[in-house]
């Protein structure tokens, strides 16, 4: 979990929470002499070997490439970036004939990571990242019909193409030397419309 101060309320909040696929893979954290972690800035290449902003797009490519892009050369292989690389092998097919679907890279909604420096030198790195999916026919004459998963964005209305938001939050352990980092869980929040039948 990351907690943040609002600067309003000076209260507590919390920002980001994110399930782990194998907690064995969270480091140790490091702790200093009065028992304090050290937070890093992971948004700069001098802290860390793959700043927040490659981790972003290496995410983003897990989706829209299977990682082939840059996916697998930022990330080594592990529960979550093959589950993320997953969903693009299931889903890119799912239409067949009749129908497409890709993922975008999106303009990521909350900019800020969280980083603490860990016992083995590298950095655990909490970030969000935002990408698209654009499901659509090929050719007219068709229509999608929404998944049951995702009605309650997108109603029982049928339509030519539906596109999804995910706002994402991500969790990688990011060496600081030259290395592959590590993507540990990541969770989503969805958002979805499509074309009114007609329109």
């Amino acid at each position: 979990m990351v907690m943040a101060e609002q600067a309003t309320t000076e209260r507590w909040e919390m920002v980001a929470a994110v399930d782990l696929d194998d907690k064995k893979q969270l480091p140790e954290i490091a702790l200093d002499a009065e028992g304090y972690a050290t937070a890093v800035d992971a948004a700069f290449p001098k802290n860390v070997a793959a700043p927040v902003d490659v981790l972003r797009s290496g995410v983003v490519d897990n989706f829209a490439t299977g990682g082939d892009m840059s996916g697998k050369k930022v990330f080594a292989t592990t529960k979550t970036s093959t589950r993320q690389i997953k969903v693009h092998y299931e889903t890119i097919h799912k239409f067949g004939t009749r129908g497409t679907t890709a993922f975008s890279s999106a303009a990521a909604r909350f900019t800020d990571s969280y980083a603490l420096k860990s016992s083995d030198g590298s950095a655990l790195v909490v970030f969000v990242h935002t990408h698209t999916q654009r499901d659509a026919v090929a050719y007219s004459g068709l229509e999608i019909m929404p998944d049951k998963d995702d009605l309650a964005w997108l109603g029982t209305a049928p339509s030519p193409y539906f596109m999804y938001t995910f706002n994402c939050s991500d969790v990688a352990t990011v060496p600081t030397t030259p290395g592959k980092s590590r993507l540990t869980g990541y969770a989503r929040r969805t958002d979805a419309h499509g074309m009114a039948t007609g329109s």
